[in-house]
């Protein structure tokens, strides 16, 4: 059987993941590391079950989410490895493609961390357009709409009855109101991310990957920008740069691990967000998830 070990990102978080971790190996050092880096408590910050009156500790906050989810994510992974678990390949969900990278021992867990903080701020500072996701709609009817509205791209393309779209708001409320689907929900984001309005932010984010060192992938990585199996650190580099300001191709991602006949997709996060994707979109293929320390197994 073929596995394929898969990170979700933003949208997956939840209070109290922290604490279904916390009895795991590092998951302290890891959380006080990056905690010293980030300047708050990123613990306490999974843990708060009510709204924040201050943003800076709001666990959807962009700054936040990211590194809280690689932080839970690498617990997890590396507590499957100390079992004897391993993947014959791995893919992410936009920031989930850096735990992948993470995950086949491309760069360090210290970089990850400073990585992950250079980009959340960049994609918070972005500031312009934002997103919708699409559930439920002919796929031909909304890549028409996208080539005739300007200023709208399909940011998310999650599987063949959920997209997520980025642009500008008056883009987006003109496709709203022509496309046939059963749900157009606009999201609580700052920014038109995986979309040209983020080519900026993506440019300074490629200058800053510059310094980091790729190295030879352990296993397979699926990336985002261009969803084919890769060992190639310097291609790994070239796609993470261009994740940014592009799609999300997570539909073709899925899609290239079901051409294996006897395949296990392993959600390693904390929630069930890719999981239930791949369970609406694949048919006979084995879908498993770890989210705490009461299930270092699969």
């Amino acid at each position: 059987m073929t596995v394929a070990w898969v990170f979700p990102g933003q949208g997956s978080q939840k209070i109290g993941m922290a604490k279904q971790i916390e009895n795991l190996p590092n998951s302290k050092e890891r959380f006080n590391y990056a905690s010293e880096i980030f300047e708050r408590n990123l613990f306490e910050i999974c843990e708060f079950s009510s709204e924040p009156t201050n943003p800076l500790n709001d666990l959807n906050n962009t700054i936040n989410t990211q590194i809280c989810l690689f932080l839970v994510e690498s617990v997890l992974l590396d507590a499957l490895k100390d079992n004897g678990f391993k993947p014959a390949y791995v893919a992410g969900h936009s920031l989930g493609e850096i735990t992948a990278l993470y995950c086949a021992d491309v760069f360090s867990f210290q970089d990850c961390v400073s990585l992950i903080k250079v980009r959340s701020q960049l994609m918070v500072n972005a500031g312009n357009g934002s997103m919708a996701a699409v559930i439920g709609f002919d796929r031909n009817q909304l890549n028409s709409l996208v080539k005739k509205i300007d200023d709208i791209v399909i940011a998310n393309d999650n599987s063949s009855s959920q997209v997520v779209l980025s642009g500008s708001n008056e883009a987006l409320d003109n496709l709203s109101t022509e496309i046939s689907c059963k749900r157009f929900l606009k999201l609580n984001v700052s920014g038109a991310f995986h979309s040209p309005f983020m080519n900026e932010p993506s440019a300074k984010f490629s200058d800053y990957l510059k310094q980091i060192e790729f190295k030879n992938p352990s296993f397979p990585v699926i990336s985002n920008y261009n969803p084919t199996l890769c060992r190639d650190p310097n291609e790994l580099k070239i796609r993470l740069e261009n994740q940014m300001c592009h799609g999300v191709r997570w539909r073709e991602t899925m899609d290239l691990m079901a051409k294996d006949s006897d395949l296990h997709i392993v959600e390693i996060g904390p929630s069930n967000v890719l999981s239930g994707l791949g369970k609406r979109h694949l048919k006979d293929v084995k879908i498993s998830q770890v989210s705490s320390s009461d299930q270092i197994t699969y």
